[in-house]
């Protein structure tokens, strides 16, 4: 038998860029410049009192029922019904 040595079989070529053909996906930057989330709520125009930290001032006061609504109020209970009431349910 002849000494024949088998052909060098060489790996296939890579194309040039294998990347090429996926997708690209790139992270946008957050509008956030801290971590309070206020920072992404937009001011009101015009400024002036009623905007930001100032507006948690700008609530409906006290509420006071006119006498139809308070004679439809239950009486409040006694101490010694408050008393029954909790023995009632601790058991």
């Amino acid at each position: 038998m002849p000494n024949i040595k088998p052909p060098l079989l060489f790996p296939k070529r890579a194309p040039a860029n294998p990347l090429a053909n996926r997708p690209e996906f790139t992270i946008q930057p957050h509008p956030a410049k801290t971590n309070d989330p206020r920072d992404l709520q937009r001011e009101l125009a015009g400024g002036g009192p009623q905007t930001g930290a100032a507006n948690v001032f700008n609530t409906p006061g006290i509420q006071l029922p006119n006498s139809a609504q308070a004679q439809n109020l239950e009486q409040p209970k006694s101490r010694e019904e408050l008393q029954a009431e909790m023995k009632k349910l601790n058991s």
